[in-house]
């Protein structure tokens, strides 16, 4: 009996433990509603009555948006002129790269802009460069923001090749970014009087704030055999060199437009400025173009009919979609939830039964 009864026990307790050994080592995830996706959820029926609502408010909502947004584009004024070509003299027309690279040629050129509406204050000025890939990765990487930031990182210069020292220590501001820094620049007139262009608060406030250091002075750039691009102020910090902050902050597609400078004055209609330039910038050796662009803003920014076209096509289609859908369903009828139309309900046709 003693025998018997030992053996039921230890029968037992060893059931009882591989139980619990399989309990702890299961993968079931503790029950929740969440886990057995029993939330609250809502599962709108899309109804015909729904879908043609739907498509209408968005139509009837986007058109005149897209509206509104291209009569305000409209009323942007932009004068947009290359002069890239146009500023290299005749005898170099088959060798522009000479043009550009030689030191005792002179780079100044007149061009004739003439204002086709009333141009209101503030006047925004652009220098556009074209087939520029400033997104390259090397180049976006050539820079080191902790000696932007910063005089104690004056030294970190690792990303910075092949810009990054000279002989006589490291390069402030390092790196092929700054190096190639835009040096075309531009001399406004109107009636032979002088336009003042305004450079100040061209830069985010970000960068002047917290991107740039107020310790940080230019040392030893563009001191090289090989020039970039334009020089700095040696005397100023970098807080205060909001051409180099705009040319930092790097485009991400191969066109792009950069701050130059605001005019704050009104531009009358029909006249015409005449703008001295002197065409510095290199873009001959890769194909680029330079452009100079004059532009006014309204409630939306600068001109731009993309958004207002979009708007438009996208209210259209809806429009169309709900008129498509009010025909089909008042000349094809179909009552909602028909069983019939159920796989296992219809004949081996096709056809419903």
């Amino acid at each position: 009996m003693d025998a018997n009864g030992a053996t039921t026990s230890s029968a037992a307790g060893g059931g009882s433990s591989s139980k619990s050994s399989a309990k702890k080592n299961s993968r079931k995830p503790k029950y929740s509603r969440f886990t057995q996706q029993e939330l609250p959820a809502c599962k709108p029926v899309l109804t015909p009555g729904l879908v043609i609502a739907t498509f209408t408010i968005i139509g009837i909502v986007f058109i005149p948006l897209g509206l509104v947004s291209l009569s305000a584009s409209e009323h942007v004024v932009e004068i947009v002129d290359r002069y890239d070509d146009s500023c290299v003299p005749p005898n170099y027309s088959n060798d522009k790269l000479k043009f550009i690279q030689a030191a005792d040629t002179n780079k100044s050129c007149v061009r004739i802009l003439p204002v086709p509406k009333l141009m209101k204050k503030p006047i925004y000025i652009y220098y556009q460069l074209d087939n520029y890939y400033q997104n390259h990765r090397r180049y976006v990487k050539s820079r080191s923001d902790k000696q932007l930031r910063s005089k104690s990182g004056e030294k970190d210069i690792s990303d910075c090749t092949p810009e990054d020292k000279t002989k006589d220590g490291p390069i402030v501001p390092c790196g092929l970014v700054a190096w190639s820094l835009f040096n075309d620049t531009y001399g406004f007139s109107l009636d032979s009087k002088m336009i003042k262009v305004n450079k100040h608060n061209i830069a985010w406030k970000s960068d002047k704030d917290h991107k740039f250091g107020d310790d940080v002075y230019p040392k030893n750039f563009q001191t090289g055999g090989l020039i970039g691009g334009a020089k700095l102020n040696s005397s100023l910090p970098l807080s205060e060199q909001e051409d180099l902050m705009v040319w930092m902050r790097t485009a991400a597609l191969p066109t792009f437009r950069k701050l130059y400078g605001k005019i704050e004055e009104d531009l009358p209609a029909n006249k015409k400025i005449q703008v001295v330039i002197q065409n510095n910038y290199n873009t001959y050796s890769f194909g680029g173009k330079k452009k100079l662009v004059l532009s006014t803003t309204s409630w939306m920014g600068g001109k731009n009919d993309f958004l207002g076209i979009a708007y438009i096509i996208v209210g259209g289609l809806c429009l169309f979609l709900a008129v498509f859908f009010i025909l089909l369903y008042v000349i094809k009828p179909r009552p909602l939830g028909d069983p019939s139309y159920l796989s296992w309900n219809k004949s081996p046709s096709g056809q419903p039964n």
